[in-house]
């Protein structure tokens, strides 16, 4: 089974990988077997249930809109963030919905869009099951998936074998483990990214891969930007004001005048104000269902932005050739989390979003500033150890309390773990693969409360208040 860095990153839109990217995929799917089997063209009504997780924090996560837009045709990649609401607000004053095609069916939405919040399917939280009819009620086509974070999407096959790509690719490099990862690097010499680099070119030549990696950079960029300038409340119920724009106009005018003294920011530490603004731009952009990239995670896409500006812009020497070497590190430690354990938070917890999002940053960075192999997968392993435990526990089923602040947090924790492990020869106690083991078994034995249902913690502490 091999997994591509750039099945990690991706482009999409907010608020959740797994409650909104991978639902719309799903339904995307869906459609594409209607038309495989000549199905479409005879489809009157599809029905759409939605199990456990999904449904219990679906509403705040998007995973409606997400639903509808996947089943007129709209890619998490190609859907206008801007054209959204009135995508979804057509169907629902409509009743109807446009399948690719030109079919045009009734959709009521009550009937036909179901959050089944006390049943679930086997082999995932975040479960869901497509069935389409004919004129006359008889179903042609019944589809269950999961959606097992990230965007990433499994049907019931998969699923049971705990598969997550069926991707047979024979790699120059081939890893399962840390360990892998260590032993090839001390064979040849090279580094994490470098071995990354030669597995990608056995899909795509060395110029597009480049390429695709500083759009993806391009689009953090965006993202961060667009978080900077945008004013107002963030969407839902709790009414969270953005604080990206404020922040970042302190920030600018605290340099302006700092440059026109000519003397300097004495603060030593300014630079994680300007990690902690690149955080909170970037969450906040994905809680009001912007363009984001999924880092491994939209629920964790403010990490690895944020450490990456901060690689680029406070550190000597940064370029787009660094950019590229980070991203293929930080994917190469995302797909050890991935075929491993899990990054979705309603099967471990927040530990497998922001801790995965935090261990992923904190390796890359230490590759990109010289760190050796070894000094890499401590940073990844300090990046996780103290992330352990960590619940997923969103106020009102929204990406916004704790998340966003949370997304700081873990950029700054990503930063020093790199610091850490840059400052020792790169022994330690723990292994990455040890502390990926255990975060795995910690969310195995974490409440199902604890994990994305908006059940327990300070989703249930707050309301309670």
């Amino acid at each position: 089974m091999a997994l591509s860095v750039l099945d990690l990153f991706t482009i999409g839109i907010g608020p959740s990988s797994s409650h909104a990217i991978g639902p719309m995929r799903a339904a995307g799917r869906f459609l594409e077997r209607l038309r495989h089997a000549h199905l479409l063209e005879k489809c009157e009504r599809i029905e759409v249930k939605l199990y456990a997780s999904l449904a219990l924090t679906g509403k705040g996560h998007g995973t409606d809109k997400a639903i509808l837009l996947g089943l007129v045709g709209e890619t998490p990649e190609g859907v206008d963030p801007d054209q959204v609401d009135r995508i979804v607000e057509s169907i629902r004053s409509d009743g109807e919905m446009t399948l690719p095609g030109g079919r045009r069916i009734r959709f009521d939405e009550p009937r036909d869009l179901l959050f089944l919040r006390n049943e679930s399917l086997p082999y995932h939280p975040n479960g869901m099951e497509f069935t389409a009819y004919d004129a006359a009620g008889e179903m042609l086509d019944r589809y269950v998936c999961y959606s097992i974070g990230g965007g990433f999407v499994v049907d019931e096959q998969d699923a049971a074998r705990d598969v997550v790509s069926g991707d047979e690719t024979r790699l120059p490099y081939p890893y399962h483990c840390g360990d892998d990862l260590l032993s090839m690097a001390a064979e040849t010499g090279l580094s994490i990214s470098a071995m990354t680099l030669a597995n990608e070119e056995r899909w795509r030549s060395r110029a597009e891969i480049e390429e695709r990696l500083l759009r993806i950079w391009r689009v953090m960029q965006a993202c961060v930007e667009r978080g900077c300038r945008e004013e107002g409340t963030l969407p839902g119920g709790l009414k969270v004001k953005r604080r990206a724009p404020e922040l970042y106009r302190r920030l600018a005018a605290k340099q302006r005048a700092a440059a026109a003294a000519n003397n300097g920011d004495h603060d030593t530490l300014a630079a994680l104000d300007w990690v902690n603004l690149y955080a909170l731009a970037t969450s906040e952009e994905n809680a009001a269902g912007g363009r984001v990239v999924t880092a491994p995670t939209n629920g964790a896409a403010g990490i690895i932005p944020a450490v990456l500006h901060y690689y680029r812009r406070h550190t000597p020497d940064a370029d787009d050739a660094g950019v590229v070497k980070f991203l293929l590190t930080a994917g190469a430690i995302g797909i050890l989390y991935k075929l491993n354990a899990s990054i979705s938070g309603a099967e471990v917890g927040c530990q497998g979003e922001v801790g995965v999002a935090c261990s992923m940053a904190g390796g890359a960075l230490t590759e990109v500033l010289g760190g050796t192999p070894r000094q890499v997968e401590m940073a990844a392993e300090i990046g996780m150890e103290h992330n352990l435990g960590l619940t997923c526990d969103p106020i009102g089923g929204l990406v916004q309390v704790p998340c966003i602040e949370r997304c700081a947090m873990g950029a700054v924790k990503a930063i020093n773990a790199s610091r850490m492990a840059l400052g020792s020869d790169g022994e330690h106690r723990v292994s990455l693969d040890r502390v990926i083991r255990t975060m795995r078994e910690t969310g195995r034995d974490m409440l199902t409360k604890y994990k994305e249902t908006s059940r327990g913690g300070l989703a249930v502490a707050v309301t309670e208040c």
